[in-house]
């Protein structure tokens, strides 16, 4: 796909990086095949290669509009297209250009932006959203029944966390995580302890709710404080887990964030020479479960980071009954913010994906993410547990 860049952005290396992933587009579509909000809305400008020919005229001189914003605001970024695609056009980074230039270059309505400002201010800090959780469970009675579920409290059984001496991993301690479901982080403590790793924790929201928010700058602030602030536990570690898939996923690419900041790149590519999946590091104990469970993979898991094969064998080891999925790589709809800006959307995909993950019966869903599991939460009665959770629980259970 050809791109005359406009005399205005030549001299802008990320506007050319935009145009070079461009031009390795042969228009085959094979992407839009793979595209939920393609599936559902049936619009071309909803599908990857639609989105492609909006930034191109982004990037040729066409002025920025309301229409190009509402395409790229539908975006999930959930990167099945890259899977998909035989040319390797990396979409994401294209999508975000665009979607950084018109978050720059166009004016929201004011309801909007006031909901976007608080949700960059409010959802990265755990200081506001911890009190804040904490009073919603005390008023569960008066939630809906599927915000009810999604605050729903899990106990984990007594286990041994080993954190003295110098930690061979870090494990990261983010935003939302530990504010709704801190067990998870407790559960990925034990199997770590077990399968013989000294815990230590890193604390800080990754930036990808700002980012994908269109707050570029504040994210990038807050990835060079976050590397400032590790730096000295990554030189002495051996690895460094995020078990919310959609912070690891946004943390391996902090090399191309801050690629320009010749104070914070080495830093990066450290982080990202670190980062491993929980999956890689554990070997759990025989389970004591013999239903079957459905293992829902997020995006992030699996096309950004190519890991969920991984998570299910892992998953099967231990002794998992895990139920085919059909379309398992279509997104939930959750998407970080997603589901807050764009909520019909989400609902629909939500809507498919459970019937797809509980078509065969299963009497659990696991996941490895947070995002994926209270959105999926709030649609059904059925149990939802991070795998890790899940492995904890019922390695010392009996059948349930």
């Amino acid at each position: 796909m050809d791109v005359r860049l406009a005399p205005s952005f030549r001299p802008d290396p990320e506007a050319r990086r935009a145009a070079e992933l461009i031009r390795q587009c042969v228009h085959c579509g094979f992407c839009n095949a793979t595209c939920p909000t393609y599936q559902i809305l049936g619009d071309e400008s909803d599908g990857p290669r639609g989105r492609i020919y909006l930034v191109r005229e982004l990037l040729e001189g066409s002025a920025p509009s309301e229409r190009m914003r509402l395409h790229l605001d539908r975006c999930l970024t959930c990167l099945a297209c890259e899977t998909t695609c035989p040319s390797g056009v990396r979409y994401g980074a294209v999508a975000d250009f665009g979607r950084a230039w018109l978050e720059r270059t166009t004016r929201r309505p004011m309801g909007e932006q006031v909901l976007r400002g608080f949700a960059a201010r409010l959802l990265p800090e755990r200081r506001f959203l911890s009190p804040l959780t904490g009073l919603a469970r005390r008023m569960r009675g008066l939630l809906p029944a599927g915000l009810r579920r999604t605050l729903m409290e899990v106990e984990l059984p007594a286990a041994p966390v080993q954190t003295s001496g110098r930690p061979t991993v870090l494990l990261h301690r983010g935003c939302v995580q530990p504010a709704l479901r801190p067990s998870i982080d407790r559960a990925a403590a034990v199997l770590l302890t077990g399968s013989g790793h000294r815990v230590g924790t890193a604390d800080g929201c990754c930036g990808a709710l700002e980012f994908h928010l269109g707050k570029i700058e504040p994210a990038r602030r807050r990835m060079r404080a976050n590397l400032e602030r590790w730096a000295p536990m990554l030189e002495e570690t051996e690895a460094f887990v995020a078990t919310a898939s959609g912070c690891a996923a946004f943390m391996h690419r902090y090399p191309e964030y801050l690629g320009g900041d010749s104070r914070h790149a080495a830093r990066a590519r450290l982080l990202a020479q670190r980062l491993r999946d929980l999956a890689e590091l554990v070997e759990p104990a025989p389970i004591r479960y013999s239903d079957p469970v459905a293992f829902h993979a997020p995006c992030t898991l699996q096309h950004h980071l190519h890991r969920a094969e991984q998570v299910a064998r892992l998953l099967e080891r231990a002794g998992a009954r895990l139920v085919p999925v059909a379309n398992a790589h279509l997104c939930c709809g959750s998407a970080g913010t997603y589901s807050l800006f764009q909520p019909r959307i989400a609902r629909r995909l939500r809507d498919r994906k459970l019937e797809d993950l509980t078509v065969r019966g299963p009497r659990a869903i696991l996941t490895a993410n947070i995002g994926c599991l209270a959105h999926l939460q709030a649609g059904t009665e059925l149990p939802l547990w991070h795998w890790a959770e899940w492995l904890v629980i019922h390695a010392t259970a009996r059948d349930a």
